[in-house]
C-alpha cells in the first residue's frame, strides 16, 4: 500500500479504514482490469479512499457496494483520459505488466482476467462494457449494484452484460493450457533465451508466432507485430543477449520471465501457449510501464 495512503488513514476513523483494507485487493483488481495500468489503479485506490474517508458511514448499508461504486466512477472517467493518451501512443499498446503470486493461477477465472490475452481483448470494449463485464463476469456483482455504479438501470447493465459477454467470448483465446504445459513451455523457452538457443527457440516458437512489443517510443521496440518464427527468433537472441539475468515469475496470473540488465529492468515477457508452443509474444519494454513492477521486484527479493 502507497505511503501517502497509509499516512491518510492514520487520521482515519477505524470503520472506514477496516472497509477500505478488506476490499482493497478486490477494488485494486477490478480498476486494474478496467485500466491495464497498475500505476493508475493506485491513483485511483488513493482518490477512492481519499473520497470514502469523507462518507457519513452511518448512511452507508452496504461498504463493500459504496467502495465499488466510488471506484468504478473514478475508473470510468481515468478510462477516457487513457483512451485518449493511447490515441497518440507510439506503436502497439499493451497493458502495464502486474506481478502476482503464484497461488492467483489457482484461482482459474481471476488468473484469465488479469492476463495480457484477456486485457487486450478487454480493451476491445467500450468503457462502460469493460466495467460491467469486471464486476459481473469475474466477480459477480449483482446487476443492482453494478446499476448503481455505472449510473444505469438494472434492465440497461443486463443488457450491457450480455454484449460485453458475446463480444468476449468471440475473442478471448479458446485453447484452455493447464499450468503444468504453461510452466514446461516457459521453462524451455527461459533455457532458451538464458542460452542464447536458436533451435532450442525455434523448437518451442509455433512457426506463425506474433510478437507484441510495447516501448512506447521511449525505447526501442518494433512499431509493427511481428510475425513469423525467423523474424521473432532474430528479435529474442538480441534481447536475450542485452540481458545479464533472465528469471522466471508469476505475472498477469501467468508464468512469464524477467529480463533485467545490471539493476533495471529490461523487459518483461508473457505468453500465449497453443498445442505445447508459444503462439503468441508480449513483451513491454516501456520504463514507464516497467516502474511499478521493479519497485514490487525489489520488495520481493
Amino acid at each position: 500500500m502507497p505511503a501517502s495512503e497509509r499516512g491518510a488513514m492514520n487520521s482515519a476513523p477505524d470503520a472506514a479504514l477496516d472497509a477500505f483494507v478488506a476490499h482493497r485487493n478486490l477494488l485494486f483488481t477490478v480498476v486494474y482490469e478496467m485500466l491495464g495500468s497498475a500505476a493508475d489503479a493506485e491513483d485511483v485506490l488513493q482518490e477512492t479512499w481519499l473520497r470514502w474517508s469523507g462518507v457519513d458511514q452511518d448512511i452507508v448499508e452496504n461498504q463493500r457496494a459504496y467502495l465499488v461504486r466510488i471506484a468504478t466512477r473514478l475508473a470510468l472517467t481515468r478510462i477516457r483520459a487513457l483512451d485518449r493518451r493511447k490515441e497518440l501512443y507510439v506503436g502497439p499498446w499493451l497493458p502495464e505488466p502486474l506481478l502476482t503470486s503464484p497461488d492467483v493461477a489457482d484461482d482459474v477465472e481471476l488468473a484469465e482476467s488479469v492476463s495480457t490475452a484477456m486485457l487486450l481483448v478487454l480493451e476491445t470494449l467500450t468503457p462502460a462494457e469493460r466495467a460491467v463485464f469486471v464486476l459481473r463476469e469475474v466477480f459477480d456483482v449483482d446487476y443492482d449494484e453494478i446499476a448503481h455504479a455505472v449510473d444505469k438501470s438494472p434492465a440497461a447493465v443486463r443488457q450491457i452484460a450480455h454484449r460485453a459477454r458475446e463480444h468476449v467470448a468471440a475473442r478471448r483465446p479458446r485453447v484452455a493450457v493447464s499450468a503444468a504445459e504453461t510452466r514446461a513451455v516457459l521453462d524451455a523457452f527461459q533455457r532458451a533465451v538464458s542460452g542464447g538457443d536458436v533451435q532450442g527457440l525455434f523448437d518451442i516458437l509455433a512457426p506463425d508466432v506474433v510478437l507484441l512489443g510495447d516501448g512506447g517510443g521511449v525505447v526501442q521496440a518494433s512499431l509493427v507485430p511481428i510475425e513469423g518464427a525467423d523474424a521473432v527468433v532474430t528479435l529474442l537472441t538480441r534481447i536475450g543477449g542485452a540481458a545479464t539475468s533472465v528469471r522466471a515469475v508469476e505475472v498477469n496470473g501467468r508464468p512469464a520471465l524477467v529480463l533485467r540488465s545490471g539493476d533495471g529492468l529490461e523487459g518483461v515477457l508473457t505468453v500465449r501457449i497453443e498445442n505445447g508452443r508459444i503462439a503468441g509474444l508480449y513483451t513491454v519494454r516501456n520504463p514507464e510501464k516497467l516502474s511499478h513492477m521493479q519497485r514490487e521486484t525489489a520488495l520481493r527479493r
